[in-house]
């Protein structure tokens, strides 16, 4: 079969080259010149896939990354799986709008068109169906078929990756939902059936939700367990020996990536705007997480002034600027926020970050200093803050040459210079 894969990111690239695996032609659209380029040169810039699986996707004649959409031509299924980002702090499904306009042309009689991007219920149906039959003038569910699986990437996780982790699927008619289980039958391990497409949407919403209340929880117990000089991270290792009725969170700088601080603001908009439902644990969940990089800064501020030091004028190094360890992913990243309110502040922030791209100025977001020495001098610095663990950190190094550091993370070794958060 022709595949076509709208978004060649974090979730589109994995899905292509589970794809080419499985024998069928697929067509990687990536609208943005630079990543088209990289995939042309056989470089990888998403961690889940190296630049030896990418290469060999080339050299099998079945994988073709394009901005052109006239390649588009004839396929059998198309996946869109682009970012659906807040703007203004509102949902932003511009980009799910402008990949099915590009694809809808193109839908042939009997094609698969699926929608993977996290959105709020009922968006496959109210949004995606309509262009497309707009387009077409056929009926979907008649003439051609209309999907929704979620994505359920989890950057750099070696252990859950596309192929093994359950893949829901389901369909705006029973057929259409039979042919979506089809196709990612051939390409992953386990599928499970959803009875509707707005039930997958909510499930996808539901799983990070969870996530992302429970993280607040931890958040702001943390906050109370300094206040009373109890550490927060003995007390959750010590909850975790319950067998039952416990799943353990941890607290840290803030919620970030393309999912978690994202997918709770589209179902609490929808909720209010859609049917006047106010979702109160969510959004007070919502209120803590994006507090905690505040949070953050005031703890090193705190500790600078009972040091003798002013934050104004300090010096600080800032180790990890990702959301998540060994990724180079910087989306909604609590760690640059962090970064960027010490800054505003006035301080002098240094950041290491191995995975990150600078700039020819070498600075990360146009105004991050990166380092590149890992930490080795961080005995120079007023403060060393640890907001992302990437694994190529020497943490005990730290822990024996910095005069303060702020562990955000928990993972620091003991020592008399060492705070957790």
């Amino acid at each position: 079969m022709k595949i076509v894969v709208m978004g060649q990111g974090y979730v589109g690239l994995p899905l292509a080259m589970a794809a080419v695996e499985a024998g069928h032609q697929v067509v990687g659209f990536e609208p943005d010149e630079q990543r088209l380029l990289q995939l042309l040169n056989g470089s990888s810039y998403v961690e889940d896939i190296d630049d030896k699986t990418l290469a060999a996707g080339l050299e099998s004649g079945r994988y073709q990354p394009t901005r052109n959409d006239a390649e588009l031509l004839d396929f059998d299924v198309a996946v869109i799986t682009v970012p659906t980002p807040l703007h203004d702090r509102l949902p932003d499904l511009s980009f799910v709008r402008a990949a099915t306009e590009t694809v809808a042309p193109y839908v042939k009689a009997g094609a698969l068109v699926v929608l993977e991007s996290t959105t709020h219920p009922g968006t496959t149906r109210e949004v995606v169906v309509p262009i497309l039959e707009k387009a077409t003038g056929w009926t979907a569910g008649d003439d051609f078929h209309v999907g929704f699986s979620p994505e359920r990437i989890d950057p750099g996780n070696e252990r859950w990756t596309f192929a093994n982790t359950p893949k829901i699927v389901s369909g705006l008619t029973d057929t259409c939902r039979a042919r979506t289980e089809e196709f990612y039958r051939g390409v992953t391990s386990t599928v499970v059936c959803a009875e509707s497409m707005e039930e997958a949407e909510l499930a996808k919403i539901v799983e990070n939700t969870f996530r992302y209340v429970n993280i607040a929880l931890v958040n702001e117990l943390g906050r109370l367990a300094s206040l009373l000089s109890v550490d927060v991270w003995r007390t959750l290792e010590l909850a975790d020996t319950k067998p039952f009725g416990f799943t353990k969170f941890l607290p840290g700088p803030g919620v970030g990536g393309h999912c978690l601080p994202v997918d709770p603001v589209y179902l609490t908009h929808y909720a209010r705007t859609r049917h006047s439902h106010t979702l109160r644990v969510v959004e007070l969940a919502r209120d803590i997480n994006e507090a905690q990089p505040g949070y953050v800064v005031r703890r090193i501020q705190d500790a600078l002034n009972l040091r003798g030091r002013a934050l104004l004028g300090s010096s600080i190094l800032a180790l990890g600027l990702a959301y998540k360890p060994d990724t180079a992913d910087l989306r909604e990243s609590p760690a640059v926020e962090v970064v960027q309110m010490l800054r505003d502040a006035g301080a002098d922030v240094v950041a290491v970050d191995p995975y990150a791209v600078p700039d020819p100025e070498g600075k990360v977001r146009a105004t991050i200093p990166l380092a590149t020495d890992g930490g080795e001098n961080c005995g120079d610095f007023d403060a060393v803050v640890l907001l992302t663990p990437h694994k190529g950190f020497d943490l005990q190094r730290v822990a024996d040459e910095a005069i303060y550091v702020l562990d955000t993370r928990g993972v620091m070794p003991d020592g008399p210079y060492i705070e957790r958060l």
